[in-house]
């Protein structure tokens, strides 16, 4: 009998694929650790599924379907901003296994080392937020949440360059800009523990985009493109709605985005 030995593909499949929450971020651990571990062969023989599994709950609804909750000091408002933030992040965990499995292949093996340690990342954040949740007497599928994260996959799925452009550093780059304001929120509410876990997923998104900027550039620079024209020009053709201010200029200086990248579609915005 052939032993069967995992490969980093079908690793990245079975945790797109698999519906629990719980056993996303499971799966995800123990192949981020079988990956470093040496333990994966670097081979893609098999391809990324239209949408990743997902839990009957919560139920997925549009954007502008969104109740909203204003008042971040009532114990709903709260629940409801943690719930968003975890669905978020269960998202990133698909979002990272998709990079990999659709685009890996033809990338450098650094590649997928730098996104599968987003994956990990995004798994723990994960786990943090639905104990956080856990604590204030809720759980993660208890509110709605909108699909917004994977339909912006969906529409870059043959793009990495678009991929890397609308998703790190726009979708995750507007997470830096707005984590700060949503922790001095919490502090309103002397809500510490849910800062803590906060201050956590910030230090590490800083890093996520900053492995995006990476990325795209290698991608412009292997191609002969300018990479600020060419962020700029994909973000217009595949991002729905505008870069709106203020931006955490410094947090996205550290990850690599200079405003060179972002302020013109602005001004574009405001002419």
């Amino acid at each position: 009998m052939t032993k069967f030995t995992p490969t980093v593909a079908n690793t990245a499949l079975e945790c797109l694929k698999v519906e629990s929450p719980k056993e996303k971020v499971r799966l995800t651990l123990t192949g981020s650790k079988s990956w470093l571990s040496g333990n994966l062969l670097f081979k893609f023989d098999c391809k990324a599924p239209r949408r990743p599994g997902r839990p009957a709950r919560p139920q997925l609804l549009s954007p502008r379907e969104m109740p909203r909750r204003r008042n971040v000091k009532s114990l709903a408002a709260r629940i409801a901003m943690l719930h968003a933030i975890a669905h978020i992040e269960l998202n990133a965990i698909d979002l990272a296994w998709d990079i990999v499995l659709r685009f890996g292949a033809n990338m450098p093996r650094d590649f997928t080392n730098d996104w599968i340690k987003v994956a990990n990342d995004e798994a723990r954040h994960f786990e943090l937020l639905e104990q956080r949740l856990f604590e204030l007497d809720s759980f993660y599928g208890a509110l709605p949440a909108h699909d917004g994260l994977w339909q912006s996959a969906e529409n870059t799925t043959d793009d990495l360059s678009a991929r890397l452009a609308i998703v790190p550093l726009v979708l995750e780059a507007r997470g830096l800009d707005v984590t700060p304001g949503i922790i001095k929120k919490l502090n309103l509410a002397n809500d510490q523990a849910s800062i803590k876990v906060l201050n956590i997923i910030y230090c590490e998104e800083i890093d996520h985009v900053r492995i995006g900027a990476k990325w795209f550039t290698y991608q412009c620079e292997k191609k002969g493109l300018k990479v600020e024209k060419t962020y700029q020009k994909l973000v217009k053709k595949y991002f729905t709605g505008n870069l709106k201010p203020p931006f955490n200029v410094d947090a996205r200086n550290q990850a690599g985005l200079s405003e060179g990248f972002y302020i013109p579609l602005v001004e574009s915005n405001n002419n």
